[in-house]
């Protein structure tokens, strides 16, 4: 089953860090996701542009298209990982594994989402997890 852990910070603070520290991270995090790769486990691991950078399109009648994510909350969705587990449970553990590797002891949060692929036909196969 495929599931997305998607990674909530606070996107100044995060944008904050000098770079040693968010190559320091993405390093310790690979210790997680470099076991995932090794098992054919890990898909697309992304980090989002800023907020600043979104754009909505609400729908109902017509579709309106918005600048911006108006999030209500402090954190940003910055990324996500797209990992292919057995369960929930494991995806669960995954993300236990990924949490506190900022090292700072900060807040954050990931959110876990089962996803379904839809893949179109033009899209090689062999280039995504299934």
């Amino acid at each position: 089953m495929l599931y997305a852990i998607l990674c909530y910070n606070d996107e100044a603070a995060v944008d904050a860090w000098p770079k040693a520290k968010d190559d320091a991270v993405i390093a310790k995090r690979r210790s997680v996701t470099d076991r995932l790769a090794e098992k054919g486990q890990l898909g697309p691991v992304l980090r989002l542009m800023n907020t600043t950078a979104a754009t909505t399109v609400r729908y109902g009648a017509e579709p309106i298209v918005i600048d911006g994510p108006f999030a209500e909350t402090k954190e940003q969705l910055l990324g996500l990982y797209v990992i292919d587990v057995a369960s929930l449970d494991e995806a669960v553990e995954v993300a236990r594994q990924m949490a506190g590797k900022n090292g700072d002891g900060g807040s954050g949060a990931f959110e876990i989402r089962p996803l379904r692929a839809f893949i179109p036909d033009n899209v090689k196969r062999e280039t995504m997890i299934s």
